[in-house]
């Protein structure tokens, strides 16, 4: 790891450290209590009136440390850590409006999925329009492990990349359930990128993992068992925009299918939930979906789905580095 990316990681840390105790104050003087599902598991119903929307703390602390720290190259005209981070920031903010409305209103239900969807996929679009732009983003698609691109159709790209964002985003909004998952599986996939952009050299692109992973090291002690706070909404969405994002970035969104495994298992499991429930008229694949909640009801506590969940995309984090090394 750069020199540069340890100086962001800690900076980033230490911000988000302190301003997490501001943050997590002016959330409890709002009252912005998570609603808990009452088809959860019944004994997360204890956690109910925690404090919500805990991820503006790790947001902030990221963005003064990639704007501060990435000044220098933004005055040389790099800006693809700034670009970046924006894009997780709308989607951030998509989860904010989410996340207000559910405390405004009381219930664990703010917008509708087909206004998460529309909003997702314009961010999307309009994300991918800068990249192209920039001339950030092409439509050579890098096949990991085999080391070998293909060229494919601009518009076909597109509608794969645009489906590929928005399924990365919800994919870790799904994953968000236990106290400390999403924030642990996050910041191992996060140091993959930070330590992938050192090997090839993108050092100012590397600027924003580094620092999201200093933020997402600090508000684990916020959100670690028993948690004092829930990144909410507003949150994984920023996460799940932070990963999309650097996998089109870094210019191989195939990488994201090995250090996103736990995200896919945990979207797969609903959706074969889902389907299982429908063609058995009423069968269950899963005592509960997402995955966790099956992990759960088995017996297994919050503290170990996060170890667990954790060292399985560190192991396939290292696999996706071995993947990629043959590429520069």
């Amino acid at each position: 790891m750069e020199m540069t990316s340890l100086v962001a990681l800690v900076a980033s840390f230490l911000l988000t450290l302190v301003l997490g105790r501001f943050v997590l104050a002016e959330l409890r003087k709002l009252k912005a209590g998570q609603e808990i599902r009452e088809d959860g598991p019944k004994w997360h119903a204890g956690k109910a009136g925690t404090p919500t929307m805990g991820g503006i703390m790790f947001i902030i602390g990221t963005g003064i440390t990639v704007f501060v720290l990435g000044w220098n190259q933004m005055l040389q005209g790099e800006f693809a850590h700034l670009y970046v981070y924006l894009f997780a920031l709308i989607f951030g903010l998509i989860g904010f409006v989410d996340d207000y409305r559910k405390v405004r209103q009381h219930q664990n239900e703010g917008l509708t999925a087909k206004q998460k969807f529309l909003l997702q996929l314009a961010a999307a679009v309009l994300f991918l329009s800068l990249m192209r732009y920039e001339g950030m983003l092409t439509n050579t698609l890098y096949v990991p492990f085999f080391n070998v691109s293909f060229t494919v159709n601009w518009i076909l790209y597109l509608v794969f990349a645009a489906f590929v964002i928005v399924g990365c985003v919800n994919a870790v909004n799904l994953t968000d359930g236990v106290d400390g998952l999403a924030t642990g599986v996050t910041i191992v996939v996060m140091v993959f990128f930070t330590v992938t952009a050192s090997l090839w050299r993108m050092t100012t692109l590397g600027l924003f993992p580094a620092a999201l992973t200093g933020g997402l090291l600090a508000f684990f002690v916020y959100n670690c068992h028993p948690a004092k706070c829930f990144m909410g909404d507003t949150g994984s969405l920023f996460l799940g925009g932070a990963v999309a994002a650097l996998g089109f970035a870094m210019d191989m969104p195939l990488i994201l299918i090995p250090v996103g495994i736990i995200y896919i298992a945990e979207t797969g499991s609903v959706i074969l939930q889902v389907a299982y429930f429908k063609l058995t008229h009423g069968k269950r694949l899963f005592k509960m979906s997402p995955l966790h909640h099956h992990f759960e009801l088995c017996g297994w506590s919050e503290n170990k789905l996060v170890t667990v969940f954790s060292a399985i995309t560190l192991v396939c984090c290292a696999l996706a580095l071995w993947g990629v090394m043959a590429r520069y």
